[in-house]
């Protein structure tokens, strides 16, 4: 229902104190309150009903009335019989914002006013969402049979003659109506979730209208049917993994009611969404479990144990044992932090599918978990015949981003970035450890680039680097603690620097005019450390296998 009818309807007994050219703003609900900030409790649209108790001086108004219009609320009530007129510093505020407000004469109850509005908004809503709306929650709940998404666009389209389409943050096509014509181009879907993640990183609400190629779009976000706009602390933690709905129409024009219905549609589409994401637990929990065994050092029968449990959930019906790969992945945001490690995770779930596949199923052979601010992947690989051994087989790491690039930089925006590394295919349990280490290496090799979106897969490792993951951790230490204690004991008790000064040298490929250029140190001086660091650890760094040694105990330390 429109503000203006409200103001038409004498029972009530509101009068307008300002606002009067924002009057055909739609009331979605009502809400009563009398809390400094009720913003948690407000999910848009609402007309809020106040007795002012939160007023203790001129003070309080503003902060009140910028906290309900970031909410998105409708318009304000407030009540006269506590303080008598509405007091002038509320009135100011609100005009200031741009927030219609009406005074309640004190004869009114608040629960007239609640009554009325919500027995109107369900009224209005009995056409076009009775037949459309509520057609389709029944068939969303009554399982898969239902027919998911698509059936929602089909009536949409049926219906309503909407063309619309469920897309993931990437661009990937979830769903489509059949009566939308021909499936939209992987060009224009990435373009549109690029948009979308743009205007989400403003803070802007939706729907979100974007001119592409002639038509206009509106972009509605689709949340988690458990979650308000408000329920995340921050957008950053959201933004990389929500749907959204994309209708080719201008939102701007449309009614109060069918922005209403649209609402109701993407919450629809959020059941979906739940239930898949309620699928994929098994699956994150296998990933957790193989994470957890290979990374405290579990023998390698327990580990191939756990995958043949794992192979059947993600491959069903292959017939041989799979290969394996890993990809790690992370998202890193600048300023306040951000737990960046089940973003990354419903991302990296999200990049592995096949940008070219269609609906929720294909990424239901994916297991992803995730450990601090690192997603873990375990992504399972048809076995390769004999013949093929040797070939490049498995996920490249550059082609996973390819398509992706462009919305996820958009939702990065100018304060994240995501790094990827890609392991080789491993044929065995005991190639797990060094695939999740060659991973690591390999994400770090993508984070010493630029960009905000970067991939680095196992062919761009030198050579060392490849080889070091698979060194078991007994062998790493013994080796590192063998060459190094003895120099870092001794900087500790004479801060003599001779571990810089080591790395400085093999740095300088054994120059000493380069070395001391670097360090700023007289030769001689440099002499006499790398002297010191011979007779400390028994080596001579003028053979090349020494200093090899050097060199590769401090890349393992």
């Amino acid at each position: 229902m429109r503000l203006r009818a409200l103001l038409d309807t004498d029972a009530l007994g509101l009068r307008l104190l300002g606002g009067e050219d924002e009057l055909d703003r739609s009331v979605r609900g009502v809400m009563t309150t009398d809390l400094r900030d009720p913003s948690r409790y407000l999910s848009g649209g609402e007309l809020v009903l106040t007795g002012l108790a939160w007023r203790r001086d001129a003070d309080d108004s503003e902060p009140f009335v910028r906290t309900l219009v970031q909410a998105g609320v409708a318009a304000l009530a407030a009540g006269e019989a506590e303080l008598g007129d509405v007091p002038e510093d509320l009135v100011l505020a609100c005009v200031r914002h741009r927030l219609p407000l009406f005074a309640v004469h004190e004869s009114v109850a608040f629960a007239t006013i609640t009554e009325h509005v919500v027995r109107q908004v369900s009224g209005e809503r009995a056409g076009d969402l009775a037949a459309v709306v509520d057609r389709h929650r029944r068939m969303m709940t009554s399982g898969p049979a239902g027919g998911g998404p698509d059936v929602v666009l089909d009536l949409l389209g049926s219906d309503l003659d909407l063309r619309a389409w469920v897309l993931s943050p990437t661009g990937r096509l979830i769903a489509g109506s059949k009566v939308a014509g021909p499936v939209l181009p992987a060009e224009t879907c990435a373009r549109l979730a690029a948009e979308h993640l743009a205007a989400t990183r403003t803070g802007r609400r939706g729907p979100h209208r974007v001119l592409l190629n002639g038509s206009t779009y509106s972009l509605f976000p689709v949340r988690s049917s458990g979650r308000s706009p408000q329920a995340a602390r921050d957008v950053r933690e959201t933004v990389l993994s929500d749907w959204l709905l994309a209708v080719e129409a201008d939102a701007g024009d449309w009614p109060g009611e069918r922005l209403d219905l649209l609402q109701g549609v993407t919450q629809l589409i959020a059941v979906e969404r739940d239930r898949r994401d309620a699928a994929r637990t098994v699956r994150r929990r296998l990933a957790q479990e193989v994470l957890e065994l290979v990374q405290t050092g579990a023998a390698p029968a327990e580990i191939a144990a756990r995958l043949r449990v794992a192979a059947p959930v993600l491959l069903p019906g292959l017939g041989a044992a799979p290969h394996w790969q890993v990809v790690v992945a992370r998202v890193e945001w600048e300023g306040e932090p951000v737990e960046g490690g089940p973003v990354a995770q419903s991302l990296l779930e999200e990049v592995l599918v096949d940008p070219l596949a269609t609906g929720p199923e294909p990424s239901d052979r994916i297991a992803v978990a995730h450990t601090g601010d690192e997603a873990i992947a375990l992504v399972p690989l048809p076995a390769v015949s004999s013949e093929h051994d040797g070939s490049e087989t498995g996920l490249l790491a550059e082609s996973l981003l390819r398509s992706v690039r462009e919305p996820l930089s958009a939702g990065l925006d100018d304060d994240g970035r995501l790094t990827l590394g890609v392991s080789a295919a491993v044929h065995s349990a005991e190639g797990l450890r060094g695939a999740l280490e060659e991973a690591r290496h390999a994400r770090r090799v993508a984070a010493a680039r630029t960009g905000r979106v970067c991939a680095a897969g196992h062919q761009e490792l030198a050579s060392h680097v490849l080889l070091l993951p698979f060194v078991p951790d007994d062998v790493r230490r013994a080796f590192t603690a063998r060459l190094l204690d003895p120099l870092t004991d001794y900087d500790r008790r004479h801060r003599a620097e001779l571990i810089p000064t080591l790395e400085a040298f093999l740095d300088c490929d054994g120059s000493w005019t380069r070395c001391a250029t670097r360090l700023h140190l007289h030769v001689n001086t440099l002499r006499y450390r790398v002297g010191r660091i011979e007779q400390l650890t028994g080596r001579d760094l003028s053979r090349l296998e020494d200093k090899l040694d050097f060199f590769l105990a401090l890349r393992m330390s």
